[in-house]
């Protein structure tokens, strides 16, 4: 299980999420991504994001400058296409 540490510190929103969503896709389950934010955006932006990938996350700082969400990538694989 391996921990990798993305700085998205001065990045608005959409960029925190998006950058997020492209630094879990090549992570094996139960790897975790430790994502460092500055934008207050992101308390809604990326756990919305995890809800739909269907990973875990949990923020493990909240700060008036900086949010820290550690991000379990979870079994199953996100589906490229879209729902109904």
């Amino acid at each position: 299980m391996a921990t990798t540490r993305l700085d998205l510190s001065g990045l608005k929103c959409p960029l925190p999420a998006l950058k997020t969503r492209k630094a879990l896709k090549p992570l094996k389950p139960g790897d975790r991504l430790e994502v460092h934010c500055t934008d207050p955006l992101s308390v809604i932006d990326i756990p919305n994001l995890i809800r739909e990938t269907g990973d875990k996350v949990e923020i493990t700082e909240r700060a008036e400058r900086r949010i820290v969400f550690l991000i379990e990538k979870g079994g199953q694989r996100e589906q490229d296409s879209p729902s109904p």
